[in-house]
């Protein structure tokens, strides 16, 4: 996955009432079909004496696969509005089930739309939603007389180090956004007149909370 993206780094549960009926809104990180079979068996299992358990989750680096199901609800009142709510949020790999307690009272078709759409809204609204950077891993060998000109122009562009160690010479290792790498490389080596030792480790995604790494 080479975009940015948003994923669910920890799921939540939203809950709202409608005309006595409450909905239950459930979000989880999944990778797999396996995965969201599993989810709702588990949900199906919690919430074992409610009426209707619909669902809606998207797979894949553009949403390749996003499937959505009603449950017994009127056809379109349910997975396809929490289905809109999954991809206009812009999270992937993610799977939202929405259980409904019937509280009597009957809500109509739009009624339904408007319910299940606000709980699965809720639903993300109570969950960690984490911006998933593409990057790369940048190594940086140099003496200690270049120290500080590395530190200003990672500081500049707002980049940390992910790993550092000082020994005879100083090591660093830098979390940079693939957009951002070959830019980054040339101002060092120009700052360095080339006697930094650069070394491309390779790609890593990762996203950042409370300013710590978060490899994904």
């Amino acid at each position: 996955m080479n975009e940015y993206s948003k994923i669910i780094y920890m799921g939540g549960q939203g809950e709202i009432i409608e005309k006595k009926s409450r909905f239950l809104a459930d979000v989880e990180s999944v990778q797999s079909e396996e995965d969201v079979a599993a989810f709702l068996e588990r949900i199906r299992k919690k919430y074992w004496d409610a009426r209707h358990h619909c669902s809606a989750y998207v797979l894949g680096e553009r949403n390749e696969i996003s499937r959505c199901s009603d449950d017994g609800e009127p056809s379109g009142t349910a997975g396809r509005p929490i289905l809109d709510v999954l991809t206009s949020s812009g999270v992937r790999n993610a799977c939202i089930v929405v259980t409904r307690y019937f509280g009597g009272v009957l809500l109509g078709t739009g009624g339904l739309v408007r319910a299940y759409g606000q709980a699965a809204k809720e639903g993300l609204n109570q969950s960690m939603i984490l911006d998933r950077i593409p990057g790369r891993k940048l190594q940086v060998i140099c003496d200690y007389t270049f120290l500080g000109k590395i530190q200003y122009i990672a500081g500049s562009h707002s980049f940390q180090a992910y790993e550092s160690n000082f020994a005879d010479n100083v090591e660093l290792v830098y979390l940079i956004p693939e957009l951002d790498f070959t830019r980054f490389s040339s101002e060092i080596t120009e700052a360095t007149g080339g006697k930094a030792a650069l070394t491309d480790l390779g790609p890593q995604a990762y996203a950042i909370l409370d300013k710590e790494f978060i490899l994904l």
